[in-house]
């Protein structure tokens, strides 16, 4: 008997029997159902957007918005179905779920199937709702995908995709444990020149929360208690884009690619024929994310770091409308409209012969459309000041630059801030343009 026991718990019958264990059963990523449900004639836009207003009228599409009561008056000027609601600030995303549920019991009564986010904190809003428009709570899991950045890229790494080392942190004490260790894997721990590391907001968009690290000191000064929980990654050494993607049916139906001229300032579209080069390579990696991630429908927004040696990298991937006017870019050159493209893609009940009509499948861009926000450089200003000589170059399209309401600004010190105005371009030259783009970035717009 005694042997017996020692026979069942050796590590050969123990394996064994675990590996037996794994026969049969499904393993990697549940897969979701996709559908939308046949009741329900209504799309919810959940947040704010007038181009995405004016696409559903100009589609003639059953809809209702839900955004802040701020929103009501004017919806009500301009006969804009909506319905106000209060998103707070929930401290974590079962909050979100718990609440959804006073929101969709009035949804349905208004005769809502379907919901679509128009930004980055409505995600999981749009996600929580359709879970129970389809009974599935995995809709709502599968929706914070696209706003927990560490659950973003485990799901990347696990699906194939390259991304850099990362951890979740807690504390500063965590962040300089992970600085040691990346640059001691890099034989980098004794360098007086060290490789930096970057600190991430879990779930913020943009650059907001965003800390580039070189070293423990900055770690200190950087970071504050408020800053975590947060993520930390490796730098991810290359060429930064941005695709733009919108998907049926599991399907590429058009993909943008965005040329970061300046990041956080300038971009262009299409890109530069040096970066244009590599659109065999970015289709490979969004396809290989439209599998990992399960994407069926809507148009998703990630972004990609191109080395030297002409890998591929994730960064990360938003669900919603991408930021910096990269859709009236898209708009001006490609001469479809994206946020109607965008809204047809994001619904399950989009026939094809709607799509075909609306999104092009191969199109040939009406030469580069650019843009570049305008953040104030002075803390008290009183006019604005529009170079002549930019605003009688043959590229210069637009500006929406406007006289300040208020005469003192403050810098809230998170991501770019709030931008002033852009100034829009167009020309058929992109390396005019890219100079453009960089010329003014630290023009004086306002005075």
């Amino acid at each position: 008997m005694p042997r017996l026991n020692q026979e069942t718990n050796s590590f050969k019958f123990t394996n064994q029997n675990d590996r037996k264990r794994l026969n049969g059963r499904q393993m990697g990523p549940l897969r979701i159902n996709h559908e939308r449900p046949e009741r329900g004639s209504k799309v919810a836009l959940i947040g704010w957007s007038v181009p995405s207003i004016e696409a559903m009228q100009h589609m003639n599409k059953p809809y209702i918005v839900v955004s802040h009561e701020d929103f009501k008056p004017y919806a009500e000027q301009h006969n804009i179905p909506f319905f106000a609601w209060d998103f707070g600030k929930p401290s974590h995303y079962q909050e979100v779920y718990e609440r959804s549920g006073d929101l969709y019991a009035q949804l349905v009564e208004l005769d809502v199937g379907h919901a679509i986010p128009i930004f980055e904190e409505t995600v999981e809003w749009s996600g929580a709702l359709n879970a129970r428009l389809r009974n599935d709570p995995n809709v709502f899991e599968h929706s914070i995908l696209f706003r927990d950045k560490a659950m973003m890229k485990r799901r990347a790494h696990i699906g194939g995709l390259k991304v850099g080392v990362f951890e979740e942190v807690e504390n500063k004490e965590e962040v300089k444990r992970f600085f040691r260790r990346v640059n001691q894997s890099l034989l980098k721990n004794h360098s007086q020149d060290p490789d930096p590391i970057h600190f991430k907001a879990l779930n913020k968009a943009g650059a907001a929360g965003h800390r580039m690290i070189f070293s423990e000191e900055d770690i200190e000064s950087k970071l504050t208690d408020e800053s975590f929980p947060g993520l930390v990654e490796s730098h991810l050494h290359g060429m930064e884009i941005s695709c733009e993607v919108f998907i049926h049916r599991g399907e590429i139906k058009f993909l943008n690619i965005t040329e970061y001229v300046l990041l956080g300032y300038s971009s262009m579209v299409p890109p530069s024929a040096a970066l244009e080069h590599y659109r065999p390579l970015i289709v490979e990696e969004v396809e290989k994310l439209i599998q990992a991630f399960d994407i069926q429908y809507g148009m998703i927004h990630p972004e990609f770091f191109i080395t030297d040696q002409e890998e591929v990298y994730f960064g990360e991937v938003a669900y919603r409308i991408p930021g910096g006017h990269i859709f009236e870019l898209i708009q001006k050159v490609y001469k479809f409209n994206p946020f109607g493209a965008h809204l047809l893609c994001c619904d399950p009940h989009t026939t094809q012969e709607e799509l075909e009509k609306y999104v092009p499948k191969e199109v040939e861009a009406d030469g580069h459309a650019g843009s570049f926000l305008v953040y104030p450089r002075k803390k008290t200003v009183s006019r604005v000041q529009i170079p002549p000589e930019m605003e009688s170059h043959p590229s210069f399209d637009k500006h929406t630059l406007y006289k300040p309401t208020i005469t003192k600004f403050q810098d809230t010190n998170e991501g770019y801030g709030n931008h002033w105005g852009t100034v829009f371009l167009h020309g058929n030259d992109s390396e005019e343009i890219s100079q453009l783009l960089t010329d003014y970035v630290d023009y004086d717009f306002y005075i």
